[in-house]
């Protein structure tokens, strides 16, 4: 196996520290913020932050090695990058639904043209 060069070695490890380092973050955000909005930022914005990371030290490794490189971290990151917001939506919309007191108040002279209907009680 043919060795890598020292200076891609050291990216490599860097990306993958920095990596770690965002999903331990987001993971004590998950574990220890108060409310459920709060919460919702830990897995959302820096353990995405985190894996795109490791993605990016293993696309970077792959390229490296002889052989033939795959997409699959580009892949992945692609469906992380776009899952991850949308689920986090769609988790909020479900959370202020169900609890009317979690929206926001309106801020003065702004009009709200879009809100989220109340949850039906039938």
């Amino acid at each position: 196996m043919n060795a890598l060069p020292l200076w891609l070695d050291a990216i490599i490890a860097a990306l993958l520290v920095v990596g770690a380092a965002f999903a331990l973050v987001g993971a004590y955000g998950l574990a220890k913020l108060g409310d459920f909005m709060k919460r919702l930022h830990g897995p959302t914005k820096a353990t995405t932050l985190g894996v795109g990371c490791v993605l990016l030290a293993s696309l970077l490794w792959f390229l490296g090695t002889p052989g033939t490189p795959h997409g699959r971290e580009i892949l992945i990151a692609a469906f992380l990058f776009v899952t991850a917001p949308v689920s986090g939506h769609l988790l909020v919309v479900a959370a202020m639904r169900m609890d009317q007191a979690a929206r926001p108040a309106p801020t003065e002279g702004r009009s709200s043209t879009r809100s989220v209907p109340a949850r039906d009680e039938t």
